[in-house]
């Protein structure tokens, strides 16, 4: 591995959940003043939502497309040979450039691939400066797509990855305020379940593909079981009383 200046930067940015016009002015700003901007893409080589919504900003010809296993949960092998071989590709560009942007959608800091990115830079190139840019999430865009108020008052706010198994989203629905579960789409039945059993299928919402094309929003209460896109955003949210600042 060639040796890297240590001012070299490594720079993660949100580029939220799909729609172009909800990257920041400083996440465009970040993805254009990079020297090279790294997307991740799935091993079948399909263009990703990350990607997508580059292009609107930067060349394609900056774009460089790097192969992560973002899908893989079961093969623990296949996957950290993965995230190996794309921070070795990482490194390289670092070696050539002084500033390299990742894009990823949402946020980098909330369930990101960019988290595991960073740490595998971390080791190989010391000295690297880790900067990342925020980004709007999906949960922020399902609920102003679809009207629901996530938190009130003095209402907690818990995030909940389905990937994590149902029950720990049961666990989560039958506690306080508002929950949002992530990655629930292959898990559909067992969340209908979980919200009916809880109390709180009625005013919950679920969206996918936000700002696309094939954008579905609907109401919980409309799932049949059959399975959904994998990254699907489920809102459920607090039990409120209908008053003005009841929860005050």
């Amino acid at each position: 591995m060639p040796d890297v200046m240590s001012s070299s930067r490594l720079i993660g940015v949100g580029v939220g959940p799909g729609d172009p016009e909800l990257v920041t002015v400083k996440g465009v700003n970040a993805l254009r003043a990079a020297d090279v901007v790294v997307v991740p893409v799935m091993d079948t080589g399909e263009r990703g939502r990350a990607e997508a919504t580059v292009l609107h900003y930067v060349p394609q010809e900056k774009i460089v497309r790097v192969v992560f296993a973002l899908n893989e949960r079961s093969d623990h092998g296949r996957r950290e040979a993965a995230w190996d071989a794309a921070g070795e590709r990482v490194a390289q560009l670092l070696a050539a450039h002084p500033s390299v942007a990742f894009a990823t959608i949402g946020d980098p800091n909330v369930y990101s691939t960019f988290t595991y990115l960073a740490h595998t830079i971390g080791a190989l190139v010391p000295g690297v400066v880790v900067e990342t840019v925020p980004g709007i999430t999906a949960m922020q865009d399902l609920a102003a797509r679809s009207g629901a108020v996530l938190t009130e008052g003095t209402e907690p706010l818990t995030l909940v990855p389905v990937t994590a198994g149902s029950a720990v989203l049961k666990d989560a629905l039958s506690g306080p305020g508002t929950v949002v579960a992530y990655k629930f789409g292959r898990q559909a039945a067992e969340v209908a379940e979980a919200l009916r059993e809880t109390g709180r299928l009625d005013d919950a919402v679920w969206g996918s593909a936000l700002g696309l094309e094939a954008e579905s929003i609907r109401s919980a209460a409309e799932l049949d079981g059959a399975p959904l896109p994998y990254l699907s955003t489920l809102i459920a949210p607090a039990r409120r009383d209908g008053s003005r600042g009841g929860k005050l």
